[in-house]
């Protein structure tokens, strides 16, 4: 038998090891270093209002609560990677609070689910990366706990339920009422019917006063956002809510390209995603069904619409990522946790050490190669002596995080200096024209992954 106190100290264990290594690695092109740039932007230019892309550049590609996240714990921690990465793992922390809280009122195994959604791969990767998606699912985990607490007769949760709404508003945008909707929409129908679903809804929820205090805490966001650059609510509703999703490879994105996966792409990455528990769920259920039948099914129903949600939306998206799935994996834990019975502990409770021993070995690849200087620009920066620092043609992300903002974009010969000394980056086979030039005595410094960094003088 496995002790309650084992599963806690496993679970506490898993999340431990990430908070250990949240310092540990650099920045990664291009999306962790893409958002601790704009939040170490926000530090020092104060704006707090408009994400930026780049200096006067704003970012009208996601709301700012994760861009907040960063540059607040980097006011007081520094600008760093730790600082970046901290509050995510913290959302992360409070995002396994409410399930585990959920599951007791449910009377779940506490300790099995912490362990088992602690223990999950994509929860434990974006527990501490500098993305989007763990506010969003700390939102939408709020929601759905408010809307089924309300649902068993708790009114007040309600509230709570449009207040995780709020929080998905501010981290990603409607696609929190859309993954919401897509859940709890035809499970109500399979409880109640149609006419019965509306009844539920109006006698057990808050919809109008709940409604009222979703705006109240989002709304004037999205309404100073429009006014200090109008046109936000145009690319944001339509370009990034409908045309990123339909349209694979999507041409409008401003900030980059957009990715272009075959359609039905998402339940792939959800298989390797969820691992260890995307192949034991299935078994378990199995399990569950042939030897004990009985199930709580509207709480089963409940949790399978939630863990679906994600992959029903993103099913006929192209331009997807594997943190898509995030905001389904806490019903994916109480689900686990729901179906286990005592004989299958000793199995569960192994699986779960999968994913903390592997990002220990990962991360020690990662520290023990040059692996990461493929991903980031950090130690080809490292150390310089004071100087214009020039990227030929394409400037990463990490470049600015790691320059403090300093490295500037050429793309010809007249954009580079005219008179004194510079570092040159870029990759060696593109820096073949201003090198052969004739305009600049340059002597390479070192080279880390993909880019090569020179000392350059131009020739008077």
């Amino acid at each position: 038998m496995i002790r309650t106190r084992t599963l806690w100290l496993l679970a506490a264990f898993a999340l431990l090891v990430r908070l250990a290594t949240l310092g540990a690695y650099p920045l990664m092109d291009t999306t962790e270093a893409r958002y601790g740039e704009m939040a170490r932007i926000m530090v020092e230019t104060g704006n707090w209002l408009t994400p930026q892309f780049d200096y006067g550049v704003p970012f009208w590609g996601k709301p700012p609560l994760h861009t907040w996240m960063s540059a607040g714990a980097m006011t007081v921690l520094g600008e760093n990677e730790f600082a970046a990465r901290l509050p995510h793992w913290i959302a992360g922390v409070l995002t396994l609070a409410l399930v585990v809280s959920l599951a007791r009122r449910q009377g779940i195994n506490r300790p099995l689910t912490a362990l088992v959604l602690s223990s999950c791969a994509i929860f434990a990767i974006a527990s501490g990366a500098v993305m989007t998606d763990m506010a969003l699912t700390l939102g939408l985990t709020l929601a759905m706990m408010g809307f089924y607490l309300g649902w068993q007769g708790q009114y007040r949760w309600g509230y709570l339920a449009f207040a995780g709404l709020a929080i998905g508003l501010l981290a990603k945008g409607p696609v929190v009422i859309v993954l919401m909707a897509l859940a709890v929409g035809p499970w109500l129908l399979l409880q109640h019917g149609v006419k019965g679903a509306f009844v539920v809804l109006w006698r057990r929820f808050p919809l109008l006063s709940g409604t009222a205090l979703m705006l109240a805490i989002a709304a004037p966001w999205y309404c100073l956002a429009e006014q200090a650059t109008p046109g936000f609510l145009n690319y944001f509703l339509v370009g990034e809510h409908f045309s990123r999703f339909v349209e694979s490879g999507w041409q409008g994105d401003l900030y980059g390209s957009a990715h272009d996966e075959p359609r039905g792409t998402i339940w792939l990455f959800w298989l390797y995603a969820a691992l260890p528990w995307s192949v034991l769920l299935p078994w378990l259920g199995w399990r569950r069904r042939q030897s004990e039948g009985g199930v709580n099914r509207p709480w089963i129903s409940f949790l399978l619409m939630w863990m679906v949600a994600p992959m029903l939306l993103f099913t006929l998206a192209g331009n997807i990522l594997p943190a898509y799935v995030l905001p389904g994996i806490p019903a994916l834990a109480l689900l686990v946790a729901s179906l286990v019975s005592e004989r299958e502990m000793r199995l569960v409770t192994g699986a779960s050490l999968v994913t903390p021993m592997l990002l220990v070995v990962a991360l020690g690849v990662l520290l023990g190669t040059d692996l990461s200087d493929n991903k980031s620009d950090k130690t080809l920066l490292a150390g310089l002596p004071e100087a214009p620092l020039y990227y030929w043609q394409k400037r990463p992300f990490s470049g600015q995080f790691y320059s403090d903002g300093q490295a500037l974009e050429a793309d010809s010969l007249t954009a580079l200096p005219h008179k004194g000394a510079f570092y040159l980056a870029g990759r060696p086979a593109a820096l073949a024209q201003p090198l052969k030039s004739g305009q600049f005595r340059c002597e390479p410094l070192r080279q880390r992954g993909k880019r090569v960094l020179y000392g350059c003088e131009v020739v008077q």
